[in-house]
């Protein structure tokens, strides 16, 4: 038996590929259901929403994200053999999903609203997540969630100073960026970007070019949604407080409210907030009232609001909580090499916003491998944030770290990441870690300039310096005010934060997430020039203190030492069951790591270890090379001539005519095994097979000839004369 459903299906040709929305085949139970397909890329998205049965007072909106392996015919790894907890690629895009839908849910809604999005399949070209994004938005507006969206959602790249609308991932990596843009139809409402050093001008452009994108796909959604038939809304009712309470409380407290509002120290000013609304709590709910006029939770929320008029009425009055003008950053605190055994280490403050960065250089062994939908790939830069509840005053338990602390150090490191050398320049692995002392206002650009810091600190060869700052924004009727360098109030009952991290020449990192509506084009402009004079003054400061990075890598800090060999001389390194590779790192106390291509890293503290290492895989790999001296081992003595061993693993032929200048009657009365002799290379053939002469190297070193060898004695010479310190330290191996 067939079961019938009403599918219905809607497509748009957008950057040469087919979006196709599509509902009613799976997923039936859930409130909203949507299968996105782009390419061969296709990802379910699924809306449930009922009414809460907590006391909340926030909004309870889940969101999930996750690559199913089959997706991309890969089988998870580990030993459970599926998927487990979320990666880190997972949870950067549940935050990108939650951050422009969570706005566009009216004030006071409380019913839990979980999103799930599964990638179903992928063709490995069109990314996964921009497909999430437009299916959760189209999801929730077939749900009787009270939305008010949809959103759409575009990636933008730069290449060759062209726009690419949706890069597939081969054309990613030629891009100069990588921004995503979101938003609705009345404007951008969330911005994220990395890039090499872009230009204020280029990056508005692509969020212009991208919006375009955003009102295609709104459009699509609006047509599946009408196709459909729009569904009712969630029958809830707003509990907020009442005008009249709120009205009441601002008018016992207004004037107290804006004393305590200019209070400069945070801590300081929290706890007379917290005092004047126990006071307010106290006198409009009496504890020994029978019936209480108004609910504590009422007035507490009613105080909530008044804090948030007041706070934005001074700002816009000219007067922020600390006092600065509204372009102003706070005073800096700037140090490095705090740490004293550390690889290297910056300390990092703006007002009371403090961040402790620490870089560890280490081998390619300590390389992250990412395994998800795409290719396998390693990667050796990595930035971990932390945020211990002590840095905002709290007591709760650590429980490892959280999708914000997961996001706020991905924003941080896809801001560093473009100055970061090349394993080529560099083949160190680099491990950033930023704790939070103090928070107080955009930690993650704290995290940014602390980076910085830390890798300059440590030698690493940063192409320039990278510095962060957030612009804020507070818009009442028509007016609006752009404030640099927000602090935490300014951020809760601001309208937007605005991240932008970069060098002097360019932005490397841009985060927008808006609280208002959206934001208008000429409004991004202007936050971006803003927030590019921020930038230079930090990064101006910064360089009075370390104007580059340093010449020398930190005493405790790994050699590290990059030879290149045949690959097919891997084999030779390793040894059988890696017995080779094991002893020299055992002889020498260096690592030692081999890549497929033949380049071989050599690490340890001591530098003279690391010259052991090398020099011994230089011997193993090393080409007999023909005139050329070798001292070695007599490996073998036969009637005929006896064996040398001129390079580890590699004899030569010694004849018994070539082992003196007179006649030789037995082989024993010259060498015998384990003696040494210096011998020179007369003849390699065609097969490899090494012919040496002890009576030619005889020659030489005196500075005769004869006939037969003249010429080769004289060539050889110079391959002797170079050879001497590697002579020297073969007799010693």
């Amino acid at each position: 038996m067939t079961v019938e459903r009403n599918v219905v299906k809607v497509e748009k040709e957008i950057a040469g590929r087919t979006l196709s929305l599509e509902t009613g085949r799976m997923a039936n139970q859930a409130d909203g259901a949507v299968l996105v397909r782009y390419g061969d890329t296709v990802v379910l998205a699924t809306v449930l929403t009922a009414p809460s049965k907590r006391d909340l007072d926030f909004f309870p909106l889940f969101v999930e994200y996750r690559e199913m392996q089959y997706a991309a015919g890969k089988v998870p790894g580990g030993f459970f053999k599926r998927e487990g907890r979320p990666s880190a690629q997972e949870v950067l895009t549940c935050r990108m999903i939650d951050r422009p839908v969570r706005p566009l849910f009216p004030d006071g809604f409380k019913h839990e609203v979980q999103i799930h999005c599964l990638v179903l399949s992928t063709d490995q070209e069109n990314a996964p997540d921009m497909l999430a994004m437009i299916g959760a938005s189209a999801a929730l507006q077939l749900s009787p969630a009270p939305f008010n969206g949809p959103i759409g959602a575009a990636r933008v790249g730069y290449i060759e100073g062209e726009y690419v609308i949706n890069p597939l991932y081969s054309e990613q990596v030629l891009s100069d960026m990588d921004l995503v843009v979101v938003g609705h139809a009345d404007g951008v409402n969330m911005l994220e970007l990395g890039g090499k050093e872009v230009s204020e001008d280029v990056a508005a452009g692509g969020v212009e070019k991208g919006f375009e994108v955003v009102r295609q796909v709104i459009d699509l959604i609006n047509e599946l949604a009408e196709s459909v038939g729009m569904p009712p809304k969630d029958n809830w009712q707003d509990e907020a407080p009442s005008e009249d309470l709120i009205q009441k409380v601002y008018e016992k407290i207004g004037d107290q409210m804006l004393q305590v509002k200019q209070i400069a120290a945070k801590v300081e000013r929290n706890e007379s907030l917290d005092a004047l609304r126990d006071e307010m709590v106290a006198e409009m709910c009496p504890a020994d009232a029978v019936e209480p006029e108004y609910a504590p939770a009422d007035v507490v929320e009613a105080f909530y609001k008044v804090e948030k008029k007041v706070q934005r009425k001074m700002i816009l009055d000219g007067n922020r909580p600390d006092g600065r003008p509204y372009d102003q950053v706070r005073p800096l605190q700037i140090e490095v090499g705090v740490l004293p055994r550390v690889h290297g280490s910056g300390l990092f403050a703006r007002g009371e916003t403090q961040a402790l960065t620490a870089a560890t250089l280490g081998t390619p062994r300590d390389q992250q491998v990412v395994d998800g939908l795409q290719e396998e790939y390693h990667k050796s830069f990595m930035l971990h944030y932390n945020m211990p509840p002590f840095s905002v005053g709290e007591i709760r338990p650590i429980r490892g770290p959280g999708r914000r602390e997961i996001g706020h150090g991905a924003l941080a490191e896809k801001s560093l990441e473009y100055v970061m050398p090349s394993d080529e320049q560099f083949p160190y692995t680099v491990r950033l870690v930023s704790d939070i002392l103090e928070s107080n206002g955009s930690t993650s650009m704290a995290t940014v300039c602390g980076g910085t810091l830390a890798l300059m600190d440590a030698g690493v060869p940063i192409s320039a310096p990278v510095a962060g700052i957030s612009i804020g924004m507070v818009c009442e009727d028509d007016r609006c005010e752009l404030l640099t360098d927000i602090i935490g109030e300014e951020d809760f009952h601001g309208d937007m934060d605005f991240k932008v991290a970069g060098t002097e020449n360019g932005i490397t990192g841009i985060q927008l997430d808006m609280k208002a509506p959206c934001i208008a084009q000429d409004q991004i402009v202007k936050s971006l020039e803003q927030a590019r004079k921020a930038r230079l003054d930090i990064l101006s400061q910064m360089k009075q203190v370390l104007p580059e990075p340093r010449s020398e890598l930190n005493r405790y800090a790994p050699r590290m030492l990059m030879v290149k060999i045949d690959p097919e001389k891997i084999g030779k390194v390793i040894g059988p069951g890696g017995k080779t590779i094991n002893r020299i790192q055992t002889d020498t106390g260096a690592s030692v790591d081999i890549e497929d291509d033949g380049t071989v890293f050599i690490s340890s503290v001591d530098a003279e270890k690391a010259e052991a290492a090398r020099d011994a895989v230089n011997a193993l790999t090393e080409e007999v090379e023909l005139g050329k001296l070798y001292t070695g081992k007599v490996v073998s003595v036969r009637d005929f001539g006896a064996f040398v061993e001129v390079l580890p693993g590699q004899d030569g032929l010694c004849h018994v005519s070539e082992l003196s200048e007179g006649y030789v009657k037995d082989v024993s009365e010259v060498c015998k095994v384990g003696d040494e002799l210096t011998v020179k290379v007369i003849n390699i053939d065609d097969q490899g097979r090494v012919k040496v002469s002890r009576k030619a190297a005889i020659l030489q070193q005196e500075g005769r000839t004869e006939e037969s060898g003249g010429g080769k004695g004289g060539r050889g010479g110079g391959g002797g004369g170079r050879h001497k310190g590697g002579r020297g330290d073969a007799g010693k191996r």
